[in-house]
C-alpha cells in the first residue's frame, strides 16, 4: 500500500471543487484511495506517459478530467502531480 502525497495544485483544485462540484471531488478522492491500495505490480496497470511526462502515469476521472501521478517505489509514495481537463493538462 502506498502513501498519497498531493501537490499544492491538486490540493487547491480540491478546495475549489468542493464548493462547485462535490460529485467530482468524491470521484477524485475515491480514485486516489483506489490507486494507493494497489501493490507495486498492479500499479503498472495505469498508462505510462511519454516525452516531457515520461515519469508520470495517468488516470481518467469522470469523462473529461485526467489525474497525473508519479510512483516512488523506494519510499512507497504516490505523488499526485496535476489534475485538469484533458484538453489542458498536457500543456
Amino acid at each position: 500500500m502506498f502513501k498519497p502525497v498531493l501537490s499544492s495544485q491538486v490540493e487547491n483544485i480540491l478546495i475549489k471543487l468542493s464548493k462547485k462540484d462535490k460529485k467530482l471531488v468524491l470521484e477524485l478522492n475515491k480514485k486516489i484511495k483506489q490507486i494507493c491500495m494497489f501493490d507495486s505490480e498492479l500499479i503498472e496497470h495505469y498508462k505510462n506517459l511519454r516525452n516531457d511526462f515520461s515519469n508520470y502515469k495517468r488516470v481518467h476521472i469522470g469523462r473529461s478530467f485526467v489525474l497525473l501521478f508519479h510512483v516512488d517505489f523506494k519510499f512507497e509514495k504516490i505523488y499526485f502531480y496535476k489534475f485538469d481537463h484533458h484538453d489542458k493538462i498536457y500543456k
